[in-house]
């Protein structure tokens, strides 16, 4: 029996830009590319320079628009009111009030044709009379433009002509600059009392108009502006920076181990001598490398051929200085003493041949790890047990403080107890007889082990070369537990071949730390469970609270059932 297979359309949403992935793409692009932050720069700086360019520009042109218009508006009604002055004075004084409103009339009629403005009015000073012609009002003129102000000026002062910036409603109900200019006239009476105020009122549309068409163009040419000088930018950049852009990869390259890049040569501008430069410092770095890797093998080869050819007279003489030793009580005490001294000396250059010969590996990189599950707590143990007679000759107190370390981690066993046994060598040796403390701990990333004395300590100079091959703190130290001046470097080179870290601490007359660190996935390791500096540099207690007179000891059965 077939089954019916339905489909079902799924509908997909479109995944809104997140605003601030955006950010951090421009904030990388800014850090990184030295053209974006030019291009942006040069045009952030020239569209300020526009901006200000462009307002001032508008500023200007409005103040001359509008100056250029109030002195064509105020000559214009100065013309209108001579001339409107000059027929009041010619007429004959009437009392005849029609005719007196008829004057009146036609000198606003007059007044209308002999300027622009269509907003005419009259107002007569003082106490209305029946005589008198009434005041004129055009229909479009509108009082509330008027103030008190002005109309006390032009009352008080009949010779003077006065203006004012008002906002005047056009058709449409827009509402446009306008000026409104006042005059007195003197119209013919028996006694000459007779004045009226007189107001005409002009638009400035049309200076708005081209202000408003100045500053668009102003804005255009800006913006246009704008984009070239970007695009011209670029354009420059381009040309400058593309070769700087090669030369920052090239570098990279040739500082990643390719030492064969070079960089193209074109022309004779400064960009192609940088380049020939940059070629000619690329070639002397090669040949120079290629001689030091040339040397750096011979003298690998060197040590590891030593070495090898010396192992086997090396082990004839151990066979006769452990015969000669063995039977040192049948010789004399000075042939004894001899026969002893040799046998110390064989086996130490035999060390030394050892070491010799791991140092050449590391050299060679031709060393590999051995894995396995081991307990990095337990390993400690079994190489304090192992060091514990040399401890006791000595006179120092090996104290163990395992909070963690327990579960197994996959490493080298023999290197890791290597470094462990080197670390306690050399705390034992240095440690002046006091109390030395190992410390084990973990977390979730990685098991450290720790070697803690309070013997004479380094300076900081010397903390710097601790790890150099056949470097010595005190060169007229004599060893008292033999050494080869090589296991410092050699356990560095172990816990990195782990991508471990192996960190050391230590100050004049407070002892030493060394700190061992090993992850538990095979990642770089980024921080320890121990801290370096210890914690009794941290203020975190007296030595005295190590309880220096009672050695700790702890079997392998108390270690597994420590928390």
């Amino acid at each position: 029996m077939s089954a019916a297979v339905r489909t079902v359309a799924v509908p997909r949403f479109r995944r809104r830009p997140d605003w601030r992935a955006w950010a951090e793409r421009l904030r990388t692009l800014w850090r990184r590319s030295l053209r974006f932050r030019t291009i942006v720069v040069t045009v952030a700086l020239t569209a300020l320079t526009i901006l200000v360019t462009c307002v001032a520009m508008a500023l200007v042109i409005q103040n001359e628009l509008f100056s250029a218009r109030k002195d064509q508006v105020l000559l214009e009604a100065q013309r209108a009111t001579v001339s409107a002055q000059a027929t009041l004075d010619a007429a004959v004084d009437s009392t005849d009030p029609a005719a007196a409103q008829t004057l009146m009339n036609g000198i606003a009629t007059r007044l209308s044709q002999q300027s622009s403005s269509d907003l005419i009015a009259l107002y007569r000073i003082g106490p209305p009379s029946s005589l008198a012609p009434q005041p004129f009002i055009s229909s479009a003129f509108d009082a509330s433009i008027l103030t008190d102000a002005l109309r006390a000026q032009v009352q008080a002062n009949p010779d003077t002509q006065w203006w004012q910036s008002v906002p005047l409603e056009i058709d449409g109900g827009r509402t446009v600059p306008g000026i409104l200019v006042g005059h007195q006239l003197r119209f013919p009476s028996e006694d000459g009392s007779d004045s009226y105020e007189l107001y005409m009122a002009y638009d400035l549309a049309s200076a708005s108009q081209t202000l408003a068409f100045v500053q668009v163009l102003l804005w255009v040419v800006g913006l246009v502006l704008v984009v070239l000088i970007g695009a011209i930018a670029w354009v420059v950049l381009r040309s400058v920076t593309t070769p700087i852009a090669d030369a920052a990869e090239t570098s990279a390259k040739l500082a990643a181990g390719d030492l064969g890049v070079r960089l193209p040569v074109r022309g004779e501008d400064e960009l192609a001598t940088l380049n020939r430069s940059f070629n000619a410092m690329a070639d002397s770095i090669e040949s120079q490398i290629k001689e030091l890797a040339d040397l750096s093998l011979v003298q690998q080869r060197f040590v590891s051929d030593v070495s090898h050819e010396l192992r086997t007279p090396l082990t004839t003489i151990r066979l006769a200085s452990d015969m000669l030793n063995d039977q040192r009580a049948e010789f004399d005490p000075v042939t004894g003493r001899a026969a002893e001294l040799l046998h110390a000396q064989v086996q130490r250059f035999e060390v030394l041949l050892t070491d010799l010969l791991e140092i050449s590996r590391y050299d060679a990189g031709s060393v590999q790890l051995e894995l396995e599950a081991t307990s990095l707590a337990h390993l400690a143990e079994d190489v304090i047990a192992s060091m514990e007679q040399l401890a006791e000759q000595r006179g120092s107190d090996v104290r163990l403080v395992a909070p963690g370390g327990y579960s197994p981690v996959d490493m080298d066993a023999r290197r890791i107890r290597r470094i462990a046994r080197n670390l306690l060598g050399n705390a034992i040796e240095h440690g002046e007889g006091r109390p030395i403390v190992v410390s084990v701990d973990s977390d979730r990333d990685a098991v450290a082990l720790g070697v803690r004395d309070f013997g004479m300590g380094m300076r900081a100079e010397d903390v710097e070369r601790v790890f150099d091959r056949f470097w010595r703190a005190d060169p007229s130290r004599v060893r008292t537990i033999g050494g080869t001046g090589l296991g410092l470097s050699i356990a560095l080179g172990d816990a990195r071949l782990h991508r471990g870290t192996l960190a050391v601490w230590s100050e004049p007359g407070r002892g030493s730390n060394f700190v061992l660190t090993l992850p538990r996935d095979g990642r770089a390791v980024e921080s320890s469970p121990l801290p370096l500096v210890p914690e009794d540099e941290q203020g975190g207690g007296p030595r005295e609270a190590l309880g220096l007179t009672q050695p700790i000891s702890l079997s392998r059965d108390a270690m597994r059932r420590t928390p």
